[in-house]
């Protein structure tokens, strides 16, 4: 296993439209794109965190509808960012529907924010985010541990 510098607590959030396409971000960080997702802050819960994390990057108010699963299987969640920083990350997926707001690229980390049909998905995705969304589309009850 390749040299980890930090353990962190992730969010992600699967938001899908009345169509059924899925709202994705592309970073500022890597250029590529994913489903919207963060970092757990010091003394907020998972739910808090993906709530704050959608409205500064997406200027969108949702309610969580359901959990997807927890993520945290080295071979897919750990990232190296450009900066050569090798973070394992502990993810918390959600699945979101929009409750208020007007979308827009509200935050210094996007270069862009929109829907794409399920099927007409971005080819330039961050590698844990396909599996995040197979999981989310799946519609089981139970939340997936991977």
């Amino acid at each position: 296993m390749k040299y980890i510098d930090d353990i962190r607590a992730g969010v992600a959030i699967v938001i899908l439209d009345e169509e059924n396409s899925v709202l994705l971000q592309k970073r500022a960080d890597v250029g590529l794109w994913g489903i919207p997702s963060g970092h757990v802050e010091v003394g907020e819960t998972v739910a808090e965190a993906a709530i704050r994390e959608v409205k500064e990057e997406t200027n969108l108010e949702i309610n969580i509808i359901k959990l997807i699963g927890v993520y945290s299987d080295p071979n897919s969640q750990v990232f190296t960012y450009p900066n050569g920083k090798v973070i394992h990350f502990i993810t918390t997926c959600f699945l979101a529907e929009i409750k208020d707001g007007e979308l827009r690229c509200n935050s210094s980390e996007s270069l862009d924010i929109q829907f794409f049909k399920q099927d007409a998905l971005p080819q330039d995705l961050l590698t844990m985010h396909p599996r995040w969304l197979k999981d989310a589309l799946a519609n089981k009850e139970a939340a997936f541990i991977r």
